[in-house]
Parts: structure tokens; sequence; C-alpha cells
């Protein structure tokens, strides 16, 4: 199974939207992919995908409770399946509450001298679940700031995905990001491999090509580069959808522009699955937006 955290230290970068239309790129190619949205704050990833009705219902079960073993159901019961089949698990507004709700039950274990791993029970969930038997892309979007998310989301997954915007701000962030990841390795006793950078919202600049260049030089890879897509995204968080959707079924006519921008989220993901050493069954030809979702599968 390919899993991967789409991750960035810097906020406004664009990283729930790029992980909304990575899901699709990979389950419109004929693959399962699960979603696994972990940031508690408002304008995430539930929302945009219009499956966040029961965000503040304190009656149902969540992702929280799994995580600390007070869970009234099956995880599979959490599970919401949007556009192109993407399924995902919502998100709730208990995850605010995550980091004090994994430290209540880590207390409460040592008390009867039981270990509880506060950063590893994302993993243990899925896997109990049997998650890996069940999609073949595992994608996590966890917030920018460090803490339980984050470390629940890497623990999981592994690999990060890391967007940013190529300016002295999203630079350094990229540059901090070898130190970034050997401390987390180091801090969760794991390795984690960043699978591609992604630079996004270029406008074409000298300077932007520069930043690239240089990113590149320290051995990041870089498959695509988003231009500035601004009306398309924003489009998308406006009638909740992905970009393939809104394109599809909300645009009078079709931009070559913006028909390349889904032709590079269909390559990312082609890369992607290429570094996880899956292959996708029915990979739609890059862009290509006219096929029946029916035969994605077939």
């Amino acid at each position: 199974m390919l899993s991967y955290a789409v991750y960035s230290e810097a906020g406004g970068v664009g990283k729930t939207t790029m992980t909304a239309n990575l899901a699709v790129a990979h389950a419109r190619a004929g693959l399962d992919v699960l979603a696994v949205p972990l940031d508690p704050q408002d304008g995430d990833l539930s929302y945009l995908f219009d499956v966040d009705q029961d965000r503040a219902n304190s009656e149902v079960d969540t992702l929280v409770h799994h995580l600390v073993n007070r869970n009234s159901g099956e995880l599979t019961d959490l599970i919401k399946t949007v556009e192109h089949g993407v399924d995902i698990i919502p998100e709730h507004n208990r995850l605010e509450d995550l980091a004090e709700a994994l430290r209540k039950e880590r207390d409460a274990r040592s008390d009867f001298g039981e270990s509880f791993p506060m950063y590893t029970q994302l993993q243990r969930v899925l896997r109990e679940a049997e998650i890996h038997k069940q999609y073949d892309v595992l994608i996590v979007d966890p917030p920018a700031s460090s803490g339980p998310h984050l470390y629940n989301a890497l623990d999981a997954t592994r690999n990060i995905v890391l967007p940013f915007e190529p300016s002295g701000k999203g630079q350094a962030s990229v540059s901090g990001l070898n130190d970034l990841v050997t401390n987390l390795e180091s801090q969760l006793e794991i390795n984690i491999g960043v699978l591609a950078v992604v630079p996004n919202r270029v406008k074409g600049t000298r300077d932007q090509k520069a930043i690239i260049g240089e990113i590149e030089e320290q051995g990041f890879d870089t498959p695509v580069v988003f231009g500035d897509r601004t009306s398309l995204l924003e489009g998308c968080w406006r009638e909740k959808c992905s970009a393939y959707r809104y394109i599809q079924e909300h645009r009078n006519q079709r931009r070559d522009y913006e028909l390349e921008t889904l032709a590079q989220f269909d390559r990312l993901a082609r890369h992607l699955e290429s570094e996880g050493n899956i292959e996708a069954p029915n990979p739609p030809n890059p862009g290509e937006l006219d096929r029946d979702e029916t035969e994605v599968k077939a």
C-alpha cells in the first residue's frame, strides 16, 4: 500500500487542496483510496468534500474515540464515500482535544503499569481495521503544527509529500526539511521518506525559478510544478469538490491551462504510485475528463 502525509510547516500552501486532488487522481485511475484528515481547523478536507455535517455532533463515534479505545463501533462505520469513490474519515471537533485525550489515556494506563504510546495510535487503529488489505492508497492530511496529530500521521504513513510556495518563507521550510525529517525520525524512531516536493502557486518569476532550482540541487524530487490557479482552486472550495469535478460540472468553457493542472495532478499521482511500487489498473490520459466513472475499475 502507498501511504503518505501531505505536510508542510508553512500554512496556506494548498496542502488540503492538494490532498483532495491527489486522492481523486489515484481513485480515478482505479485505485482504492482512503483519506484520513487530522486537521482540527475549520475549512478542512471534510468541508471540501462536503461530509462535515456531523462535525459538532457530540453523540457520534469519531476517530478520536478509536484512538483512545473508547469507540462504540467499527472504524469502517466512520467512513464516507465521496467523488470518484474516494473514502474519507471525516474530521470531528473532538480532534481539537486529541492531545489531552491521548494524555489522559496514557496516564490511566500508566496507573495499571500498561504502556500507551501516544504517537502510534493511528497506525494501531488502521492495522486493527486491516486498512492495508482494503485500500491501495492511504493519504493523511495533518496540521502544520507539531504535536500528536502530525506525529500520528507520520508514524502511520512513513512518507511525506511537501507542497511549498517558492518564496523566501517557502524556501526556508524546504531548506530545513532534512533537519525536520531527521528530528522527527529520531523522536518517533522511524524512517520517513520524502516522496516529492511540489512547488505550488508559481508565477514563473526569476526568483521563483531560482528557488526551485536550489531545492532540486538539494536532492529533492520536484516531479511537477503547479502554476498560480487561484480562481480554479477557490472554485473548488466554493462548490465543495475536487478540481476534476469543478471543471467538469461548473465550468461552461474548459480552459487549456486548467486542464493542464489536472494533467499535473495525474502525473504527480503516477509518480507517487511508482515511488510506492504500486501500479494503477486503469490510469487515464493525463487531464482526461470524459470517461464514465463506472469504467475506471472495469
